[in-house]
């Protein structure tokens, strides 16, 4: 196993050697970041314009470095050509806040804040795609991202978590919730809906849609969180808990589309998430300007 763990290391930092760009901090003053949470921004050498964004969010005991390395968000931005941010939680065991009343309201402060500021940042001088920008994480990173579609439905048009939890599931005092990690914290579906509706009081612009993974075999967070998000989302959209299709083996076998017989954590599968989000059709950003010679963004409709 730990040969196993080795190879695998090696071979991220082998396949992060050769991508178009570097990770780099974010040093620019971006707005109100009152949890001062640090960014890393991953820029292809060559972009799609206007170019989507994506935040990547790490589990807890994680890093952005180590997200960075772990999935392979960056090498699909090169293909297709859109910025990934890495956020990095600021305290000492890397998980995110998502239980604080701050950073679970709109604009209340928080991690959530300091990533929202940076997500408007981005658009503004960056050139990035308002209607094109999303989030995804694993475990905390994964909670931070149910986080975000509540609090920010303004800013995010998709997101894609990972072995997470409903939004508002660890909303407390404590930064760890066991009552909900095991799967004991049970609502309806309006009461978890309403939950969500709190997170930004008031509005009533679209809602970004949300992919859930989830393993059957968790025991960090119980697979039950994966059917009380499904009650929390569809209230929220006032759809039917029934899936309108149910696929076995896909998007690779041993698994459906509610993810069975996988424990903490769900494996990331990039490529889906790209579908999900609408990017798998960017082409290969690699274009050419008026003289021949090859230009560095790529227009898309």
């Amino acid at each position: 196993m730990f040969a196993l763990k080795t190879f695998l290391v090696a071979a991220a930092i082998a396949s992060a050697n050769a991508l178009s760009s570097t990770l780099q901090q974010v040093t620019a003053n971006f707005g109100s970041n009152p949890n001062s949470v640090t960014m890393f921004q991953y820029k292809p050498t060559q972009l799609a314009h206007p170019t989507p964004l994506i935040i990547a969010m790490h589990y807890c005991t994680g890093t952005a470095q180590a997200y960075f390395q772990g999935t392979s968000l960056a090498q699909l931005a090169d293909q297709h050509g859109f910025i990934v941010v890495y956020p990095n939680a600021p305290r000492s065991g890397g998980c995110w806040d998502v239980a604080s009343t701050q950073t679970l309201t709109h604009n209340g402060g928080g991690d959530s804040l300091g990533i929202a500021s940076l997500v408007r940042y981005a658009i503004a001088n960056w050139g990035v795609d308002a209607s094109r920008v999303f989030a995804t994480g694993t475990s905390s990173g994964a909670m931070m991202t149910n986080v975000l579609m509540g609090a920010y439905p303004d800013l995010f048009a998709a997101g894609s978590l990972y072995s997470g939890v409903p939004y508002g599931c660890f909303a407390g005092p404590d930064a760890w919730n066991s009552q909900c990690a095991t799967g004991q914290l049970i609502k309806t579906p309006q009461q978890w809906g309403a939950q969500v509706l709190s997170g930004y009081p008031g509005y009533t612009g679209a809602r970004p849609k949300v992919q859930f993974w989830h393993g059957t075999a968790d025991t960090t967070l119980y697979p039950q969180n994966f059917y009380e998000e499904i009650k929390q989302w569809t209230n929220v959209f006032g759809v039917s808990q029934t899936p309108t299709s149910n696929l076995t083996n896909n998007p690779q076998s041993g698994y459906s589309r509610a993810s069975f017989g996988v424990g903490h954590t769900v494996p990331e599968h990039e490529t889906d998430t790209m579908d999900w989000f609408g990017l798998s059709s960017l082409p290969v950003p690699v274009s050419v300007n008026r003289r021949g010679k090859r230009a560095n963004t790529l227009m898309y409709t």
